[in-house]
């Protein structure tokens, strides 16, 4: 007998984030998340997405003892301002067992029958900056700060509710050793001409936090094109700043202006934290913090974040202009790998800029729909 909790207290949400725990317990490649932080995401008083976005949590119990989470999440931006009527579901995980998973699965359909909506997918966050699909291949390689890891056997239970595939995500990794910088440096030269444009260059958090907003609008301008993308708020735009721009390496944040100092391109790299994140085991004290703060220093992994190019600036080389000044940056720091964190398979102007590199790719995942 499966029975479904609405988690609706702070010991409740707490019990929601630290399923995973249990349930990758001992598994060498899940990366788990920092808790404080993760229930933060879901606190309508921290996070402005809830401005314009409603979510459901619910836990799975059997003889009373969890074995199963899910988020019920409605967009309004999507529904309303684009017409898309997407019932969302995200931090979704499960033991191995169909009752379990269909009663999650079931409880997601309802309520977005309940809000008259066209279908569901998942897994997925409020926006494109959250982690997103699950895992099909690459269960033996270390998860990143910003995926979901997941069992083999999830895939299974999504066939069996009746999902289809909806969109497909690779992730891949690089030798920095493989990289031939001779190609960027004659290309950027001749673009720095042709487009006067400049690279802009930090080492100090204070010096970027100026370009920010210009770079989340240069985002929501990049990437609006693409399938499942909702444009990040004002209000969201300064929680991100908090939440991400100061615990990023300022030297790993590139960005490219014109000559009137109009940001045309960007690019956010991190160090990578998994290892760091291993260790910490959900938490920053007493040693958390230390992990990674070693990592952010010292990590010989960088993992590609985001990278945008103005439409009108895209396939003119721009991208050789900005790995010519990351190569300088990863020489300095003995960076070894470079990772790419998941792309969309029909997000085509990415594969542009990565056909000089020859990755190969870790893990695939998908998101999966089912019309309502």
């Amino acid at each position: 007998m499966i029975t479904l909790k609405e988690v609706k207290t702070k010991k409740d949400l707490k019990a929601f984030v630290k399923f995973p725990f249990t349930l990758y317990k001992g598994s060498k490649y899940w990366v788990p998340p920092i808790i404080s932080q993760e229930m933060k995401t879901f606190d309508k008083e921290e996070n402005p997405v809830f401005l314009n976005a409603d979510a459901q949590l619910f836990l799975a119990y059997k003889n009373k003892k969890i074995v199963g989470r899910v988020a019920a999440m409605i967009n309004h931006l999507e529904v309303n301002d684009q017409g898309v009527k997407k019932m969302r579901f995200g931090w979704f995980d499960f033991i191995d067992d169909l009752e379990v998973s269909k009663a999650l699965f079931d409880k997601v359909e309802s309520i977005g029958r309940e809000n008259n909506l066209g279908y569901t997918e998942g897994p997925v966050g409020f926006s494109n900056l959250d982690k997103v699909g699950v895992m099909t291949e690459g269960f033996d390689t270390i998860s990143t700060m910003i995926t979901w890891y997941n069992h083999e056997y999830y895939v299974k239970h999504y066939e069996a509710a009746g999902y289809r595939i909806e969109k497909g995500y690779a992730e891949s990794i690089f030798p920095f050793s493989n990289v031939n910088p001779d190609f960027f440096v004659k290309a950027s030269e001749i673009i720095t001409k042709r487009y006067q444009v400049k690279p802009l260059n930090f080492t100090k958090t204070s010096d970027v936090m100026p370009y920010v907003d210009s770079m989340f609008d240069l985002f929501n301008e990049t990437y609006a094109k693409l399938s499942s993308f909702v444009a990040i708020t004002d209000i969201q735009k300064e929680y991100f700043k908090k939440k991400f721009i100061s615990f990023i390496n300022p030297e790993y944040i590139k960005f490219i202006v014109d000559k009137d100092d109009k940001l045309v391109a960007f690019s956010i790299v991190m160090p990578s934290f998994a290892k760091a994140l291993q260790k910490a085991k959900g938490k920053l004290f007493p040693f958390g913090f230390w992990h990674i703060l070693q990592a952010k220093k010292n990590s010989k992994q960088v993992m590609f974040y985001l990278i945008g190019i103005r439409p009108e600036y895209q396939n003119k080389g721009l991208n050789a202009l900005i790995f010519k000044e990351y190569y300088k940056t990863f020489k300095e720091k003995g960076i070894e790998y470079c990772i790419r964190t998941p792309e969309l398979d029909d997000n085509f102007a990415i594969q542009q800029i990565w056909k000089h590199f020859d990755s190969t790719v870790t893990k695939r995942r998908k998101t999966f729909r089912k019309d309502l």
